[in-house]
């Protein structure tokens, strides 16, 4: 009978171990790194520097997202087309932010590709559509080629005005996710519910290994 519940007793053991050894397994994941042109492995590319003006007028530059994670992306306010679903995911990226205690450890920064409309009392408008809490999320403007030139060769996206795309300008329509040392570490396609939960979990996986390291 003694025998029988020591067994019983190592049984147990060895799964809870199995259990905690996978969860460990979880909390060491790690994201690839991307480079040039949305090239992996490039660990030594980081964003480069960059200065624009929010919707409050205000500069807004790397030095305000200097040690956070960041998720980033390209719209305009008057996109007849995929803006409207991008930003209704990144605000809903916003709340489960919140409901993961995490807002604050993340920060959102989105980009105007049509600065020639969209000027900092426009952002804010469409900020407060779309339910934005602007003490993490700031939208931005400034020149058009600094910001496209930003799109290309910070983030490898892409930014133009276009006489086909709906609107009058194209962009990309991905979420990219940088870590808290300015490195790329994910694109998302910000038009899928599917991919903005992935976008979450990897999110959730840099903040808990950068609050072990």
């Amino acid at each position: 009978m003694r025998e029988g519940k020591n067994w019983k007793t190592n049984y147990l053991l060895a799964i809870s171990t199995l259990i905690v050894f996978s969860a460990c397994e979880q909390e060491v994941k790690e994201l690839p790194y991307y480079g040039s042109f949305g090239e992996k492995g490039k660990k030594d590319f980081t964003v480069p520097k960059f200065s624009f003006t929010n919707q409050d007028s205000l500069e807004t530059s790397h030095r305000d997202y200097a040690s956070a994670v960041y998720v980033t992306d390209f719209f305009f306010t008057t996109c007849p087309s995929i803006c409207p679903i991008m930003s209704s995911q990144m605000s809903r990226l916003q709340d489960m932010l919140k409901t993961e205690g995490i807002w604050g450890d993340v920060k959102l920064l989105s980009h105007t590709v049509n600065p020639e409309n969209d000027r900092p009392h426009v952002l804010k408008e469409y900020a407060s559509r779309i339910g934005a809490d602007l003490t993490h999320w700031n939208f931005v403007t400034g020149d058009q080629k600094t910001l496209y030139d930003q799109a290309k060769s910070g983030y490898f996206m892409t930014a133009l005005v276009s006489d086909t795309a709906a609107g009058g300008y194209f962009h990309s329509d991905n979420f990219v996710l940088i870590d808290q040392n300015q490195h790329i570490r994910g694109y998302y396609d910000g038009t899928s519910t599917q991919s903005v939960n992935e976008l979450l979990e990897d999110i959730k996986n840099l903040v808990k290994n950068h609050k072990h390291e």
